[in-house]
């Protein structure tokens, strides 16, 4: 039986791909300023500024498994995740928002540029399911791309982050 070359592939002990060997910080602005312009209205722009996060914040993400394994997250004050959860409703927002309608708005966010990036990253992927909450850790700086933007004014983030690694998962066996 001859065996078929099903592409390239990583040995046990090689380390994957940092995100930034795969995409760059140009790509991640434009995904999210489209997915921006697609749900949250033609007339919410984003522009390019750091800002400091406020103290209370709320995150919004989704994993990718394949050759590149990490998180999609965006981050933002609460008080402006339930502005943007406004901005989405439209004239369906209800006048008190419940928790779960502004973690439903921001997941859905996380979802469409989560889904944006992996569709750029090698593949195959995989995109898990949308998650809300504090922020999760991110592993290496060298693995992680950040975009700050400001909406109305407010600072918003969009990482693509490695996973944080415990020392005994990088320890190489000898």
């Amino acid at each position: 039986m001859t065996a078929i070359d099903a592409g390239p592939r990583r040995r046990a002990g090689d380390r994957p791909p940092a995100v930034a060997e795969l995409i760059d910080e140009a790509t991640v602005t434009e995904i999210t300023e489209q997915a921006w312009l697609a749900l949250v209205g033609e007339d919410e722009v984003l522009v390019p500024l750091p800002a400091p996060l406020p103290a209370d914040t709320l995150s919004s993400w989704v994993g990718i498994t394949g050759p590149w394994t990490g998180t999609v997250v965006l981050t933002t004050g609460r008080d402006t995740a339930v502005e943007l959860t406004r901005a989405l409703l439209r004239e369906h927002a209800p006048e008190v928002l419940e928790d779960e309608d502004v973690d439903d708005a921001l997941g859905e966010l996380a979802n469409v540029v989560g889904g944006n990036v992996k569709a750029v990253l090698p593949g195959p992927s995989a995109l898990g399911l949308p998650e809300v909450g504090a922020t999760p850790p991110a592993g290496s700086p060298a693995d992680t791309l950040r975009v700050d933007v400001l909406w109305r004014g407010q600072p918003l983030t969009v990482s693509v982050q490695s996973p944080l690694h415990t020392e005994e998962e990088n320890e190489v066996p000898l």
